[in-house]
């Protein structure tokens, strides 16, 4: 969940690499977008919107306590938090009003809250472990601790790891809330944990996987190039 890469303003910004499946259609959305946003919308103000959708999303979780019906907020709240994370970072490069030391560390320091914040909030609803969701915001920092230090030694920011993206997480929880009340909270016989717990630790391991074997890769790299 990115927005104006760069390090210091006299280093040359990271290469961005985006190849998950969504990529090129989302580009095109997004470049749809930014010209018919107005004039009075800025990069700060969509972030903030981003910001908002994460607690929407949150506020849904903890609600569905009291009925299903309120994962549909937390549905919208996903949206509202795509539209604005994914435009803040376009419109700032399609005005050329880019700041990248301070939209860099702004957008990824918001992300990081509102991650923990709907995460957090989907393992306290009737469907979802905490632990198993803290598994899973763990999983999710450290691939993005590595791209951050990648960006800094490789010069490569990466935005996608194994043809997913944010956009493609973001699509993976909106299904699994869409089937909760499908499914339900019920403990799969034999565990402690629901359906979706299961499907969380499976998640939560391939994310610490693919942090494991990028640092080694990339480590490996560095001491080939002498770095």
């Amino acid at each position: 969940m990115s927005s104006n890469p760069g390090l210091h303003p006299a280093a040359t910004p990271p290469v961005r690499i985006q190849q998950n499946i969504l990529a090129r259609g989302e580009r095109r959305l997004l470049n749809w977008l930014c010209p018919r946003l107005p004039a009075w919308v800025t990069p700060d103000q969509l972030t903030t919107l981003g910001f908002v959708g994460a607690v929407l999303v949150a506020a849904g979780y903890v609600l569905s306590w009291y009925d299903s019906e309120w994962l549909g907020l937390a549905l919208v709240g996903y949206i509202v938090n795509w539209f604005g994370d994914s435009l803040d970072g376009s419109l700032a490069r399609w005005r050329r009003i880019e700041r990248p030391s301070y939209g860099y560390f702004v957008d990824h320091s918001v992300d990081a809250m509102a991650t923990l914040l709907m995460i957090g909030a989907l393992g306290v609803s009737p469907y979802f472990r905490f632990d198993v969701a803290l598994l899973g915001v763990i999983g999710y920092f450290l691939l993005s601790i590595h791209a951050f230090l990648a960006a800094k030694v490789v010069g490569e920011f990466r935005l996608s790891y194994m043809a997913g993206g944010p956009t493609e997480l973001r699509l993976m929880l909106m299904a699994m809330t869409a089937l909760m009340p499908v499914v339900g909270g019920g403990l799969v016989a034999g565990t402690p944990f629901s359906a979706f717990d299961l499907f969380g630790l499976f998640v939560a391991s391939i994310l610490v996987t693919l942090f494991v074997v990028q640092s080694f890769a990339t480590a490996r790299m560095l001491r080939r190039r002498g770095g």
